[in-house]
């Protein structure tokens, strides 16, 4: 019985929404085939630089850069935009932008200045998609079962991260990645179909309030916020400094496949996915939780700089596969329970401001953390920066435990939602 109802909460966002479905059916596609771009992409630098780890570093400059530059302003926009259409637009464009590197591989025409522009392009894109798909949550499922949701796209992420490196490492070694960028313009018809199949009526109305400020404005009353209330900022302070220095596995994976193990795409392509496993089972734990935590979210942090100290002695594929695992598991676990903490605070007028800003220190920071990433690793080796990023990643997750002991900082008080009884009930939170 408890299995069995176990199984009810991990799901239950599934059972109970179309829309959503619709939505986790066209995501379960193209998400794989967004690994698959990934993996293809970093590999394809590495091979058109001869190897060069401060060129991967130099791709997340530009796969990133862009939203270091605007997406605080892209949150503005999300909260006066009708999120569907919006991410039936941005989702075509991620199309475009796959086909124009299929096409450039696959008539081995490539420059390595292309793949940059590209990949800036892609990192464009994300400025408006990045709050927009995650503000858009709410709206297919409502908020009583929003972690839940939260926690299943997620899994879903990161059982894509396990399957679409796998086949990337396949492919690339023997069809070339021109076949993976292919594969991954053709997914994005999944997504784009399944948004023209939701029905708008059945959609949760969001309260965006009667203002409408300027962008500027829009920005500044969003900053305001995320500072005054604890829990935010809090959750992004902790992201901002565990992001920038720890979270760079599209550099480092490459580089300790190539360099500190010696091995070819086969071996990067599992590695990803053994990461990805790990992940995809902190997701669904939180998804069978279905609630936010802040105490889950320090364990999370802690166990993910814990892992990273394992990691950086490893010198066998094995041994770094296993580590791996641990590594995805904890981090999956400190990523989603962070999302659905700040979406279970935040009111829906500024939803798309503080996430545009979750979104800015996961993604914002990369530029800066790529290229940091690339160069130490290539200059030291992945065993020293991983010693010193996993060391600060557990004492920021420490002083985080520290914060909330000395202040009191936790989510809100929930309760039950009215008409919904048994011990598994949907709680929303007393605030809103």
């Amino acid at each position: 019985m408890r299995v069995a109802n176990a199984s009810a909460r991990t799901f239950a966002s599934l059972r109970r929404h179309r829309n959503y479905r619709l939505y986790f059916g066209g995501q379960v596609v193209s998400l794989s085939g967004t690994w698959m771009q990934n993996v293809a992409q970093a590999w394809f630098v590495i091979v058109l630089t001869h190897g060069s780890a401060f060129a991967v570093g130099a791709l997340a400059l530009c796969q990133f850069g862009p939203y270091a530059l605007f997406g605080l302003f892209g949150g503005s926009l999300a909260d006066r935009l009708n999120a569907r259409r919006t991410l039936v637009f941005t989702q075509s464009a991620s199309m475009l932008v796959a086909t124009a590197l299929a096409v450039l591989a696959l008539t081995h025409t490539a420059q390595t200045w292309e793949v940059f522009l590209l990949a800036a392009a892609s990192g464009s894109i994300l400025i408006l998609d990045t709050p927009v798909r995650q503000a858009f949550t709410i709206q297919m499922v409502g908020r009583s079962e929003l972690p839940n949701a939260i926690a299943l796209n997620s899994s879903l992420f990161n059982a894509s991260r396990v399957f679409g490196p796998a086949i990337a490492g396949v492919l690339i070694a023997t069809a070339g990645v021109g076949v993976c960028f292919l594969i991954n313009a053709v997914s994005f018809l999944a997504v784009v179909g399944a948004l023209l199949l939701m029905r708008e009526d059945e959609l949760f109305a969001v309260n965006r309030g009667t203002s409408r400020p300027t962008l500027l404005r829009g920005v500044g009353e969003g900053l305001a916020y995320a500072w005054r209330t604890p829990t935010v900022r809090l959750v992004l302070l902790l992201m901002l400094v565990i992001s920038t220095l720890a979270i760079n596995f599209n550099v480092l994976l490459p580089v300790l496949a190539a360099h500190t193990l010696r091995s070819g795409p086969e071996v990067f392509g599992l590695l990803s996915a053994c990461f990805g496993v790990g992940a995809l089972a902190g997701a669904l734990t939180s998804a069978a939780l279905s609630r936010a935590s802040l105490k889950l979210l320090l364990i999370g942090a802690v166990g993910f700089g814990a892992s990273l100290l394992l990691l950086a002695p490893q010198r066998t594929v094995w041994a770094a596969c296993a580590v791996l695992v641990l590594t995805g598991f904890t981090f999956s676990l400190y990523a989603s329970q962070s999302n659905s903490s700040l979406q279970m605070v935040v009111p829906d007028r500024l939803r798309g401001r503080v996430l545009s800003l979750y979104g800015y220190v996961f993604f914002g920071t990369a530029p800066l953390g790529g290229v940091l990433t690339g160069w130490l690793t290539g200059r030291y080796g992945t065993g020293p920066f991983l010693l010193v990023v996993g060391g600060i990643s557990v004492l920021a997750a420490c002083g985080g435990v520290v914060v909330v002991r000395a202040r009191g900082t936790t989510l809100p008080e929930r309760k039950p939602i009215p008409g919904i009884g048994g011990a598994d009930a949907s709680t929303v939170t007393a605030r809103e």
